[in-house]
């Protein structure tokens, strides 16, 4: 009889794999859940999403818990859905929104960054109501989840009012100065963390060397620093002026953090067992910049993942969705004018991401053992 497919990987750090082994893995214990950037990838753990958040870590039996959540790009605006009161429905209206995404264009052209910001915005605001209202306020003041919101801010020739030819050449210096060591980066763009001001992320992130910027987030500039943490350079306008922050644009905060390689061994010792880190992700490696993705030596794990609980999809059930792979950007180009098409592949590929989270529920719940690997 052949073996039944485990859809969901589970890899962990070997103090995360210790605690694994002795008390499996409770709500209680997660101490910080990171969201990466990635475009349409990010879809295949909607299900995962929503069990995570519309239920599981609402069981913690531990008083005052509190559980930090950090994205960047579609990992920041699935974390807003993730501290709105209804999480689950929130993550369902946001895949919905992500996979029925069109902007007008010519036939065979891109649509124009200026056509898809402004859609973008709209879409933002639809789902989190006015700027400074209700619905943000409640997501601000959720009692367990505090977030994060990561951009990419402008320095050198990136920090002027953007201009084609000046962010081809920004880019290509940070580009340069990153290919050099991940602290040249700074040459062109630093990290800003728009950041819950009840509970500030307990991390140093400027040990890695990359220029950081903390900035309180709150009704003036939320929905500001979710468009400009998905703010993909020469796909949407640069966001200039985020409430808040210091003057000038703002990018897609997968150029500073893409994969979230953070220095999560820092994380303050909780009252009873080391805190976790639990990382839904869409690959088993942690690539910390996008401009990272060349230099594989940086995506290997170091001792900063050593609380770590990384969850993605098993190869072999990636390759039954649609198209043998996840959903991603050349989708755009594959489909081109098609967009029933698209639609389609992506619904189809949402549809069978529910069986990653009925493997998490199975695991956490007792009902099926998932063999934990080391990163």
């Amino acid at each position: 009889m052949p073996a039944v497919l485990a859809p969901l990987r589970v890899q962990a750090g070997p103090v995360a794999a210790a605690h694994l082994r002795a008390h499996g893995l409770r709500p209680e214990d997660v101490a910080l859940v990171p969201a990466a950037a990635g475009g349409p990838k990010g879809l295949v753990l909607n299900p995962l999403d929503r069990f995570l958040f519309g239920d599981w870590l609402a069981r913690s039996r531990r008083p005052g818990h509190v559980v930090h959540l950090t994205g960047a790009s579609i990992g920041a605006w699935r974390m807003a859905c993730a501290c709105a009161p209804d999480a689950d429905a929130a993550l369902a209206a946001m895949a919905e929104a992500y996979i029925g995404q069109d902007y007008p264009h010519a036939p065979g052209r891109a649509p124009a960054p200026a056509d898809v910001s402004r859609i973008f915005s709209e879409t933002i605001r639809a789902q989190f109501g006015p700027p400074g209202g209700a619905q943000e306020a409640a997501l601000l003041a959720h009692p367990q989840r505090r977030l994060h919101v990561v951009t990419a801010q402008g320095r050198g020739l990136l920090a002027g009012r953007p201009g084609r030819l000046r962010t081809v050449l920004g880019l290509g210096t940070a580009w340069a100065g990153n290919a050099l060591a991940r602290p040249g980066l700074g040459l062109g763009l630093a990290r800003c963390l728009f950041s819950d001001p009840r509970d500030p992320l307990p991390l140093p992130l400027a040990d890695d060397g990359l220029p950081t910027r903390r900035i309180a987030l709150d009704g003036r500039n939320l929905q500001a620093a979710l468009r400009a943490s998905c703010a993909i350079p020469f796909w949407l306008q640069a966001e200039q002026d985020v409430p808040g922050a210091p003057p000038g644009p703002h990018w897609d905060g997968g150029l500073a953090d893409y994969h979230f390689h953070w220095p999560y061994a820092a994380l303050p010792e909780g009252p009873q067992a080391p805190p976790l880190v639990l990382y839904p992700h869409f690959q088993p490696t942690l690539v910390p910049g996008w401009f990272d993705k060349p230099w594989r030596r940086r995506h290997r794990p170091t001792p900063a993942l050593d609380r770590l609980v990384l969850l993605s999809p098993d190869p072999a059930w990636v390759a039954r969705l649609p198209g043998g792979k996840l959903p991603d950007r050349s989708d755009f180009q594959r489909w081109a004018d098609d967009l029933p098409a698209r639609i389609r592949a992506w619904r189809s590929a949402l549809a069978a991401s529910q069986a990653l989270a009925e493997a998490f529920a199975d695991w956490v719940e007792g009902r099926r053992a998932l063999a934990v690997e080391p990163l």
